[in-house]
Order: structure tokens, then sequence, then C-alpha cells
């Protein structure tokens, strides 16, 4: 079966940022995201909110310049004042061109 090999972004936020991300995320070029809640604890411990712990996990499948475009924007504009985390995956992808687009 034909793939095409794409990017996988995930982020690791805070959900009072879940409408920011959306909008920069789909205006550098994500044709698209998932976003569930999780819960963990990381270098820091736990993170204080309401409830404990709990924050949003933001993937995004897409090209790599989509993607480097959006660990660029992370680094600049959310890594220095919330607590985000980010991660770049490869995948091989059916159907792929979907996400080719932009």
């Amino acid at each position: 079966m034909y793939t095409t090999p794409l990017s996988i972004i995930t982020i690791i936020a805070e959900p009072v940022l879940e409408d920011r991300l959306v909008h920069d995320l789909r205006r550098l070029g994500a044709s698209g995201y998932t976003i569930s809640d999780s819960r963990g604890e990381g270098s820091r411990g736990v993170r204080a909110s309401d409830p404990p712990g709990v924050s949003i996990r933001v993937e995004v499948v897409a090209s790599p310049e989509v993607t480097d475009r959006i660990l660029d924007l992370l680094a600049a504009d959310y890594f220095p004042h919330y607590a985000v985390i980010a991660w770049l995956s490869e995948a091989r992808v059916v159907r792929g061109e979907k996400y080719l687009t932009r």
C-alpha cells in the first residue's frame, strides 16, 4: 500500500491555551488536528491547575515544513511563558496527500 512520509507533532499544553493553539496551528498551515484531555507529571511535578494535573494533548499530521513552522512558533511564543512541551515523530501515512494541500 502506498504511504506518504509526514510528521506528527504532539503538543502537551495548559487547557487555557486551546483556542490560541488551534488558531495558530491553522494559520501556520495545519489542515486539521486532534485534541484530547491528558494527565501526568513532568520534571517539575504535577502542574497546579483546576483540576490538578489536567492538560490537553494536541496532535497534528503535516508536512515537515508545516511542523517546523509550528515548532518555531512554540519555541518563540509558548515555551518561555507556559507549561508546554512538544515532540516530533515521523510517520508513513495512508492517504497522506490530504495533508499536503497547504
